[in-house]
């Protein structure tokens, strides 16, 4: 039953110079349960009922009974409902219980396709614990939207192609030892780009250089070709290790270089279009009029950039997949670059420009500043992980060394830790990376919601309610009641978490769902009390436990039966 539907359809029924959907739209929720479930505002009503809005309230509230509220009352000048709380835990519980790992689950994207590019890592660099933010707001995000009936196509549009690679390549020729790299790939290539960096400030004729291998690798040249896949099939293995860690999956890792043969048709549309001009031997786009500086399109020795193969990604994609909504995860610090190309996208005619989407994130900085690729201080990703799940592991030989399957578990809670705490700020603040801080498994964490989800699975394997049947009733006590408002809430906070692009949404639904989960527990004692009590809280206790653990999978949290 819907309840906000049954307010609306009592109101409609004194009210008619309302429609259905604006009463419906006027409804609130206030937020003191005291005051009711729903809140109708009679102000609107004045001028038609020609009476004060507080007299309104009163004479409609008085004219209305239902089966389904237990209390229709006037205050001030608003109609309060209270639903029965028999009926609605009923509707509650059994929902969810019915629909399992289906609960949350809801046909609203009617199987459109939403595109989510998310990690985009650059190959031939480390995976430091920066690159956590982009791969798990994109891979909640996906989750969130599949959960919504899209049609969800998750992209890893890889960093493997630009200059950088002209400067890997040529500090490879100067410094690099095949069989050293081969040994440790990432870490070597790392130090090379490093010493590169710190070379070009003595040598500035290193920065021509590589500029001159990227022009080969853009023009095939086979000694480039041949190097830049090799670097980045040793890369990629490194990467999925952290991937599989992580959960994160991809449907596609079309990079950057796979549109390299897309550009020319790209450029000569823009050209033809005289949305491009000369300057200086380059070619720019002019964005003043719409309160952007000029972007770049071709360099001066007719190399690409980045906005030339932004761009023929996503009229690639439009053609390829037919995009409902094509969503970018990247940080904040690139929101100029996708302004301008997007603008550029729409100067090609190109209205579905509007359905690009740009989400956003805060950066990470060490205790001790900024991380820099370039400088060598870094915090590598795997390396935060393993300690992350080695740390539970110790934790577990302490509290609980029968635990079975203790090296999952260990991995489970660990890297679940550290996910949540990445995805339970919003995504657009910066935060500042502290080992203690994301191994902490006290207050509000993955491991105090995972303990929660495993003590829910515990009370159902240990007591038995046999046939006996569930009696509503018994959760009309305002401990069980709150836990049950919150269930009615998942659904709703799905639709906003994918309407914001906002994973820390489900996270703190999820948090507040086992802080009100432990309260319930340990208001309502369930082993020593009769059949029917055991029954009803065991059946709110399979509810809780459905919940948390479909909530903590779309943002990528497993959810262990046992810790």
């Amino acid at each position: 039953m819907d309840f906000k539907n049954e307010v609306v359809k009592l109101l409609s029924s004194k009210i008619t110079d309302l429609t259905q959907e604006e009463i419906l739209d006027a409804i609130e929720v206030p937020k003191n349960t005291s005051m009711g479930d729903y809140a109708f505002p009679c102000f609107k009503l004045a001028k038609t009922f020609r009476k004060a809005p507080n007299m309104i309230a009163t004479e409609i509230a008085e004219s209305l009974e239902s089966d389904v509220f237990e209390t229709i009352a006037p205050v001030a000048a608003y109609i309060n409902f209270t639903i029965d709380k028999t009926v609605y835990a009923k509707q509650v519980v059994e929902k969810v219980i019915k629909l399992g790992d289906d609960y949350g689950h809801q046909a609203i994207g009617e199987n459109k396709t939403v595109i989510v590019e998310f990690s985009s890592v650059n190959i031939a660099k480390v995976m430091h614990i920066g690159h956590i933010r982009s791969a798990m707001i994109g891979n909640s995000l996906a989750r969130i939207y599949d959960a919504l009936d899209y049609n969800v196509v998750k992209i890893n549009h890889l960093g493997d192609y630009g200059t950088q690679f002209g400067k890997m390549i040529e500090a490879y020729k100067l410094w690099g030892d095949k069989e050293v790299v081969e040994k440790n790939p990432v870490d070597e290539l790392v130090k090379l780009y490093v010493k590169f960096h710190v070379e070009a400030e003595k040598d500035s004729t290193l920065d021509d250089k590589a500029r001159e291998w990227f022009m080969k690798l853009e023009q095939g040249d086979a000694e480039a070709t041949h190097l830049w896949q090799w670097m980045k099939d040793f890369s990629m293995i490194e990467f999925n290790r952290v991937y599989d860690l992580l959960d994160c999956e991809f449907d596609s890792f079309d990079g950057e270089s796979f549109y390299s043969d897309k550009m020319p048709a790209i450029l000569d549309e823009l050209r033809e279009k005289k949305i491009v001009k000369k300057d200086a031997g380059a070619e720019i786009v002019d964005l003043e009029e719409y309160g952007m500086p000029p972007s770049l399109i071709t360099k001066s020795d007719g190399s690409s950039l980045y906005v030339t193969r932004d761009i023929a990604a996503a009229v690639y994609r439009k053609k390829q997949y037919d995009f409902y909504k094509n969503i970018y995860v990247v940080g904040a610090p690139q929101q100029l670059h996708f302004k301008q190309w997007m603008q550029i996208v729409k100067l090609m005619g190109h209205e579905w420009a509007d359905d690009c989407v740009h989400v956003m994130f805060g950066m990470v900085s060490m205790e001790d500043g900024k991380m820099s690729t370039r400088e060598g201080r870094v915090v590598k990703l795997e390396d935060v992980l393993v300690k992350a799940k080695e740390s539970i592991k110790v934790l577990i030989e302490e509290k609980n060394p029968g635990l079975e399957n203790k090296d999952e578990v260990a991995r489970q809670v660990g890297v679940g830790a550290v996910v949540f705490q990445e995805l339970f700020h919003n995504r657009i603040k910066d935060y500042v990376f502290s080992w203690e801080k994301m191994l902490s498994a006290e207050g509000e964490s993955g491991p105090y919601v995972q303990y929660a989800h495993a003590r829910a699975c515990s009370l159902i394997k240990n007591i038995e309610v046999g046939d006996a049947s569930v009696d509503y009733s018994i959760l009309k006590d305002d401990v069980s009641m709150e836990v049950i408002r919150q269930l009615s809430k998942y659904e709703e906070t799905i639709q906003d978490a994918a309407r914001k692009y906002e994973p820390s949404i489900v996270t703190r639904y999820v948090t507040s769902l086992a802080q009100m989960f432990n309260t319930f527990y340990n208001a309502n004692r369930i082993s020593d009390q009769t059949p029917e009590i055991k029954a009803a809280r065991i059946a709110l206790v399979k509810a809780v436990k459905i919940t948390i653990k479909n909530a903590l999978h779309l943002i990528t949290i497993e959810a262990p039966e046992q810790l």
